[in-house]
């Protein structure tokens, strides 16, 4: 195994990683408005990921950074050619920050309330776009030999990218859900356990609706890099079970399902991806690979020796947090947001 595919998985985990934690962030985020009814109970929702959300939107800025290192040509590709959509994504999570940080600095209802909503749509937009992305890696955009996009904002727009999107969006609210239901208590708790209740039959419809339709308008099931085996089917077995779950209020089996579905239907999509990391629908051959996109060996040696070093302990500190900041947050607990 060389250094290319190490750092192929490696960027593999880091997106992992971070579609699962920073998709219950972006999940409470959308439900704010909605299951909060009065200031206290929104002040609790937002407290329920206070001490973990820029932790995690770290793991995105890690895999832009691993994807930038080692393969630097898919990374300009990328942020390129889809270069609207990220920066709305962008100014979207900034928006988020902010939001989170200032809405409690002024005592006053309307204040409060538009902050609220920004935090709405800071996470709803991302929840969105990041489905977007991922499908048209998977259908192939236009892209010439110059490994240059030439494509438009509304070239990303197509109906299997919105499908995935939409999905993506779905699958992240109702993990943000699952989650809230395991942080939050009384009357917070009961919305929660009913939310997740309704969403898990169209997420799951959603999913299921595009992987027939990833069938017929990609040629991920033609021309699979490595066969993900029962990977895919254990993803599938997964989002099915949380409806069962959820029904016998085993939120922690269900989080733990929805955490999975997201796992394996990353690691289906890079090992059905491999080695291309970008495809063209311009001509096959002007694909973006691990090899034809990636930095120097010597570079790639330096970062695995930077990465065995760091990762270990970023993994160790993040594990802790979470340990320390497990318990439920009640309306009575002391509120910081």
């Amino acid at each position: 195994m060389d250094l290319n595919i190490i750092w192929f998985i490696l960027i593999t985990v880091l997106f992992i990683g971070f579609f699962f934690l920073e998709g219950f962030d972006y999940g409470v985020g959308i439900l704010l408005p909605f299951l909060g009814k009065e200031d206290r109970e929104r002040r609790a929702i937002i407290n329920s990921i206070g001490t973990f959300w820029d932790g995690n939107e770290v793991w995105m800025l890690t895999a832009g950074g691993a994807m930038f290192a080692a393969f630097p040509n898919w990374y300009a590709t990328l942020f390129s050619g889809f270069y609207l959509a990220l920066v709305l994504m962008l100014l979207a999570l900034i928006a988020r920050g902010v939001a989170f940080e200032y809405r409690s600095k002024k005592d006053s209802p309307v204040w409060r309330n538009r902050w609220d909503w920004v935090i709405f749509f800071g996470s709803f937009i991302p929840a969105l776009l990041w489905g977007v992305a991922i499908a048209n890696l998977i259908r192939g955009v236009p892209i010439d030999q110059n490994m240059n996009y030439t494509g438009s904002f509304f070239t990303l727009l197509n109906p299997y990218a919105i499908v995935g999107g939409l999905a993506s969006l779905s699958l992240f609210t109702l993990h943000g859900s699952i989650f809230l239901s395991l942080k939050l208590t009384d009357n917070l708790l009961d919305r929660a356990r009913k939310v997740a209740n309704k969403l898990w039959l169209p997420t799951t419809f959603l999913l299921f609706t595009y992987v027939i339709f990833g069938y017929f308008d990609t040629d991920m099931f033609s021309k699979l890099g490595v066969n993900p085996g029962v990977i895919p089917v254990l993803a599938a077995i997964a989002i099915v079970s949380v409806g069962y779950f959820l029904k016998i209020k085993r939120e922690g089996w269900a989080f733990v399902m929805t955490g999975i579905t997201i796992a394996f239907s990353t690691i289906t999509i890079f090992m059905g991806l491999f080695p291309r990391v970008m495809v063209s629908s311009t001509n096959s051959d002007y694909s973006l690979t691990i090899y034809n996109a990636s930095s120097s060996p010597y570079t790639l040696k330096v970062m695995s020796i930077i990465a065995l070093i760091f990762v270990p302990i970023v993994l160790a500190y993040q594990a802790w947090s979470y340990w320390i900041f497990r318990k439920r947050v009640s309306t009575k607990s002391k509120l910081e947001y």
